[in-house]
């Protein structure tokens, strides 16, 4: 698989205007990235761009706490679905993870997870490491695969840090084969990519797409 075709090129920032969501899409098109990410406003509006490509609609759902109900991820993902998402990317429950409360962290999961498949698209599970223990990053990443995600993913991009080889190393060596391994966050350069990559990453999330395919 070519580097390209392992990013997720993503514009989630709050002030976010068309004219740069078009210069994404048309990046994307460009260096054929694996998929263009976007907050759920912009899921129709890039859906219809990327039409006749084999890039991907991506959107986030609980996005960036992970603290909204249960109920209201599902609606987000159900509304995403039908705007042309092909993959979502949820915000766990931290804070019930941390706490200890395994089931909430899995039913919430799972939920989720039932929405996607239900449409036959992908599942993302967002952990957030930098807000977790190794323990707590080896607990989430085994509830969400008992709960059927089809990806485990570091980070939002919008908490204390961003990937990392060893926190890559630990997610897969927890999921093994079974799952797909985003990293995301702090990724601005090829060597970052490759090392991520080689430490078990499936996927890579990144606003600097062009920079990593170009340095």
């Amino acid at each position: 698989m070519t580097l390209a075709k392992y990013i997720d090129h993503t514009i989630l920032a709050a002030d976010a205007q068309e004219a740069e969501v078009n210069q994404i899409i048309q990046e994307a098109i460009k260096y054929d990235f694996a998929s263009v990410v976007v907050n759920p406003y912009w899921v129709r509006y890039v859906a219809n761009q990327l039409q006749g490509t084999d890039i991907n609609t991506v959107t986030v759902i609980g996005f960036p706490l992970g603290a909204t109900t249960t109920a209201t991820k599902v609606f987000e993902t159900e509304d995403a679905l039908k705007n042309g998402a092909t993959e979502v990317d949820m915000v766990i429950n931290i804070g019930e993870l941390k706490a200890g409360h395994d089931e909430v962290v899995e039913a919430d999961i799972a939920a989720v997870a039932k929405a996607a498949h239900a449409a036959d698209k992908l599942l993302k599970v967002i952990i957030e490491t930098a807000l977790l223990t190794d323990a707590e990053k080896v607990q989430a990443c085994e509830l969400a695969e008992k709960a059927g995600a089809d990806f485990v993913k570091t980070s939002t991009g919008f908490s204390t840090a961003g990937a990392t080889v060893a926190d890559i190393k630990l997610m897969r060596q927890t999921v093994g084969n079974r799952l797909g391994v985003k990293a995301s966050g702090g990724i601005h350069s090829k060597a970052d990519a490759e090392a991520l990559i080689d430490a078990g990453a499936t996927r890579l999330g990144a606003s600097s797409g062009v920079k990593i395919m170009n340095s």
